[in-house]
């Protein structure tokens, strides 16, 4: 009976003790303001001041006022309290086991973790994240087994759900084997035109890889990936790459996920810009109106430098600027491109003038032009059937001065037998020359020919 006087006490002080407060705070500032009031609008007011200014109408007034603060207040502390959640996507996967002796298989990479609680704690939550989803394999062996997955929680509020929250996961013994290692250049393109890579070493030819024996079969190359890209203004001259990645291979090209040791080497790059000054070759294509002949080709361009592989240059001999002169009736200046041969990555002039003069065209005939044959397989041999049937005259067309010096040392007559097999045959006679300003027509223009076995 004591201890519910006791509680009434307590409960009738504390009652007292809001009731001041809302006279203090609420209901003395309220008189006062419509106190205010009054006084600036006068006597026209004097029905609602006196409603306004009776002690009930203060209390009902602040007590609805208190209500709707409360109400504010609560709204607000549920929005705080209730539960929610928010999800944290791709948090890595970490795995604890011996990895010098196992390999294991089955692992994701990453988890999504969802957390469940209230936003304020949500909100901790999130900014304390770890991002690190943690699995113990230290007490498994070989096998397979199913696992969970633990994230570290950072507020013990809150509930940490896990997809996928268990995994089952495949453990082999870790073996090892010595590969070679081969060397892949990678964005050559971005070079200048006018260099060349010649050479790359590396300072491992051998690596071990390590893994599942099922996957070190799969590893067909280790290639050392060498970025052309990572060479700081390339130039002429040896540079050295530090930390050039090995990756491994299978036949099919698809990367191999296995151990590298080491897992990266030091690649030595030799760039060199082989090029080779060569003449501009004007060849004329078609024919010159009736009765003229082209009695000069000049190019103001005599000479370019080309660049590219010393295997392309070594057999280049010329550039030629192909000019088409069919109908030319008189002297003509032309504006040519100078095409870049096959293989060839730069050349030193792109644009040319070719300038032709023309003249009175006259003839000759050069006697005793031996004809050759080509493309002949190796197995076979081939005679020409007739009296003086290895040899013919050809017809010379040009200017007087052009043709003067041509004899039958610069003509070249030819069969090409690339197409004929065992057998009698008459076979067409091509005619060209070194001076390309006449031109040539063989007066026989077909000849016979045996092909016998050898």
């Amino acid at each position: 009976m004591k201890i519910l006087k006791n509680i009434g006490r307590t409960l009738a002080a504390v009652i007292r003790s809001i009731f001041k407060w809302i006279d203090r705070h609420i209901i003395t500032p309220l008189t006062k303001f419509v106190l205010f009031i009054s006084e600036k609008t006068g006597a026209k007011t004097g029905k609602f001041e006196r409603w306004l200014t009776k002690k009930n109408t203060l209390v009902i007034l602040s007590l609805v006022l208190a209500l709707g603060f409360f109400f504010v207040v609560d709204s607000k502390s549920i929005i705080l309290v209730d539960s929610s959640a928010e999800v944290l996507y791709d948090q890595k996967v970490e795995a604890t086991y011996n990895r010098e002796a196992y390999v294991v298989e089955g692992l994701p990479e990453t988890v999504d973790v969802t957390m469940i609680g209230g936003t304020a704690e949500l909100y901790l939550a999130k900014q304390l994240a770890s991002g690190t989803v943690k699995v113990d394999l230290t007490n498994y062996k070989e096998g397979t087994h199913k696992v969970n997955l633990k994230y570290d929680s950072t507020i013990n509020s809150v509930n940490y759900k896990l997809d996928p929250s268990s995994v089952t996961v495949i453990i082999y013994p870790k073996v090892s084997k010595t590969v070679n290692v081969d060397v892949d250049i990678l964005n050559k393109s971005v070079l200048d035109s006018k260099l060349a890579i010649q050479n790359v070493t590396i300072d491992q030819e051998e690596v071990i890889i390590k893994g599942a024996e099922h996957t070190l079969e799969k590893v067909s190359t280790v290639k050392a990936l060498v970025d052309i890209k990572n060479i700081i203004d390339p130039k002429a001259g040896v540079t050295t790459l530090n930390d050039v990645k090995l990756v491994a291979y299978d036949n099919e090209g698809n990367v191999v996920d296995v151990e590298i040791v080491p897992s990266k080497v030091t690649a030595t790059v030799s760039i060199v810009s082989p090029s080779k000054e060569v003449p501009i070759k004007v060849i004329p294509k078609g024919t010159v109106a009736f009765g003229k002949a082209i009695s000069s080709m000049t190019s103001n361009v005599s000479k370019v430098t080309v660049y590219g592989e010393e295997s392309v240059l070594e057999d280049l001999q010329y550039i030629p600027i192909e000019i088409d002169v069919n109908g030319l009736s008189e002297n003509k200046t032309y504006d040519v491109k100078i095409n870049k041969p096959q293989g060839v990555r730069d050349i030193s002039e792109t644009d040319a003038q070719v300038s032709i003069s023309l003249g009175t065209e006259v003839s000759k005939e050069i006697e005793d032009v031996y004809i050759e044959t080509i493309n002949l397989n190796p197995n076979y041999k081939a005679v020409a059937l007739g009296e003086n049937s290895s040899k013919i005259s050809v017809v010379v067309k040009g200017t007087k001065e052009v043709i003067d010096s041509i004899d039958a040392s610069n003509i070249r007559a030819i069969v090409d037998l690339s197409e004929y097999g065992e057998g009698d045959h008459e076979v067409e006679i091509e005619v060209t020359g070194d001076e390309l300003k006449a031109t040539y027509t063989p007066k026989t223009t077909k000849i016979k020919i045996r092909i016998t076995v050898k």
